[in-house]
């Protein structure tokens, strides 16, 4: 995919950029000109990420990280002479298909999805907020991917769905006190996205997305300043709907769907 060479931001990180919509935002970012900050636990996949963008004509630094861990991800922020735009997008999801969700399966997620977010979005607002201000009285950015998910509390996917829920409530009551500091936050809420981690469930997946298509729609919303970016608009229109209805009649929904395990990276 071709990198969006009217792209604002110069500076930019990037978690989980080893695969699926990670990749493909690297992708898309890729151009003369940015320098890209690409982070994942995966350094095989990640250094194949990495070449493909600097074969697009960005400058490309990529770390081998794990968001778990807090004074890496400080110090993996801290080494940048400059943060435009921080994009939180590693995570992990999982399901019980309606069953009891294992302990560590529920610990696992949420280090992932809230503290791993955490661990870098705050640090790097920290050293937005020492930058001056960019033409639109911007500062930096950070853009959390959450989830169509984060609307529908699923029995079976308890852990994921309330992950997913907590960084996207976050970032929307954020943002809306950081602007008086010049910095924005976005809660990205895609729906299915054709990626390792959808390639194991075991359900029906309206509406899927192709990565590229994701990513695009995922930096548009961004690049036009909106807070939430709810996409495919059916699929967040069902998971509105969805958690609308009668706590039993979600359990029941829940219950047919068959258990996956944790992926995603």
């Amino acid at each position: 995919m071709q990198g969006m060479a009217n792209t604002p931001w110069r500076q930019i990180a990037l978690t989980g950029a080893s695969s699926g919509l990670g990749r493909a935002l690297a992708l898309a970012c890729a151009a003369p000109g940015a320098t890209l900050h690409l982070a994942a636990r995966d350094a095989g996949r990640l250094a194949e990420t990495a070449a493909a963008c600097r074969a697009a004509g960005a400058t490309v630094r990529e770390t081998v990280l794990d968001v778990r861990d807090a004074a890496a991800c400080a110090a993996w922020i801290g080494a940048m002479p400059g943060i435009d735009l921080l994009i939180a997008n590693a995570g992990i999801s999982g399901g019980t298909g309606g069953g009891s969700e294992p302990a560590e399966q529920i610990r696992a997620i949420f280090e992932t999805n809230v503290t791993g977010v955490l661990n870098t979005a705050l640090p790097a607002m920290a050293r937005m907020a020492t930058q001056p201000p960019g033409a639109d009285g911007v500062r930096g950015r950070v853009a959390v991917i959450a989830s169509v998910a984060a609307f529908f509390a699923a029995p079976g996917a308890a852990a994921y769905c309330a992950s997913k829920s907590a960084v996207q409530r976050w970032a929307e009551a954020t943002d809306a006190t950081e602007r008086a500091r010049g910095i924005r936050l976005h809660a990205v809420c895609p729906g299915y996205i054709r990626t390792p981690m959808t390639a194991v469930n075991r359900f029906p997946m309206p509406f899927m997305l192709e990565p590229e298509a994701a990513a695009r729609r995922t930096l548009a919303g961004i690049a036009a300043g909106r807070t939430r970016i709810a996409y495919p608009w059916p699929t967040y229109a069902l998971a509105r709907l969805a958690g609308a209805l009668p706590l039993r009649v979600q359990a029941l929904l829940a219950s047919r769907v068959p258990a996956k395990p944790v992926t995603g990276g």
